[in-house]
């Protein structure tokens, strides 16, 4: 297995906020506030450590681009043993930019590993079961991670620009206050690594879905217009938004500083690669 040194992130802002952890050999990326309750295992994974080749070099998580499955089969094994889950109790998502949640049970272990999804149209998964691992997929797109100490209960959530002005951590949070009785004000919330907003270029159109979802007080914090008509978004703020109007606490919620689009040798990134890539992936398991 290779050996890495600390990789030299391009961050932004001047405090650094996600860790990069080696665990078992392979990089992982993890927040300090869902580390320190020590409720939980998980990790936002790299492109390093892995057996993938070419375009998916070298740690690939979906077997839907193309990829040899074994290679993937092997990524799953190598991140579980670095995470310290069973690979084999994972439950993957089904994503295509809803804002559909799943309630994640003892049965649905091991899907779309082992097991066919018997699920599709889920970018969302929320669960109580310990020692079963969500698994949800990225390429510039927000992980959200959902940690309720109170009630033992998880939830993992892909938020791209639709999911998210589809208020995704919303629709997440509700569906743990219906399934387990989980309060916003209570849970721990983490915006993983996705693309920022100096990165993230889109048009007006996109915009005025933001603009009709959101306060018009936030909009000059979500976007900005540039000299040749298009917009600079900020997907990491608009999350941070719907968190905190449902309730999320300032001191319980981590927002990343790390790019996937300024970081491309370390991390997938559409913006980038286009289709010619694999996909990073978010690990979160109630222990």
């Amino acid at each position: 297995m290779e050996c890495f040194e600390r990789i030299n992130w391009k961050r932004k802002g001047q405090n650094p906020v996600v860790q990069e952890m080696v665990c078992e050999g392979i990089p992982v990326l993890q927040f300090p506030l869902l580390t320190q309750s020590q409720l939980v295992a998980h990790g936002f994974s790299t492109r390093m450590g892995g057996v993938s080749e070419g375009k998916f070099s070298t740690m690939n998580f979906t077997f839907t681009r193309g990829d040899n499955p074994d290679h993937v089969m092997e990524n799953y094994n190598r991140i579980a043993r670095a995470l310290g889950v069973d690979k084999d109790r994972m439950v993957l998502s089904y994503q295509t930019h809803t804002a559909n949640v799943r309630l994640v049970t003892e049965e649905d272990a091991g899907k779309g590993i082992w097991k066919e999804r018997d699920y599709k149209d889920v970018d969302g998964l929320i669960t109580n079961v310990p020692g079963i691992t969500l698994v949800t997929f990225y390429a510039d797109c927000v992980p959200l991670y959902f940690v309720d100490p109170v009630h033992k209960a998880i939830g993992l959530s892909h938020s791209g620009w639709r999911g998210t002005v589809r208020r995704m951590g919303a629709v997440t949070l509700k569906a743990m206050e219906k399934a387990f009785g989980t309060k916003a004000e209570e849970v721990l919330c983490c915006i993983g690594p996705s693309i920022c907003q100096d990165c993230f270029e889109v048009g007006g159109e996109v915009v005025h879905e933001f603009e009709k979802e959101f306060d018009e007080s936030y909009w000059s914090e979500l976007s900005y217009k540039k000299e040749n008509g298009k917009y600079q978004l900020d997907l990491w703020r608009a999350n941070e938004i719907v968190l905190q109007e449902m309730g999320v606490l300032k001191e319980h919620l981590q927002i990343t500083d790390i790019c996937t689009h300024c970081n491309p040798d370390y991390l997938f990134s559409h913006r980038t690669f286009g289709s010619e890539r694999g996909n990073l992936a978010a690990f979160l398991c109630l222990k």
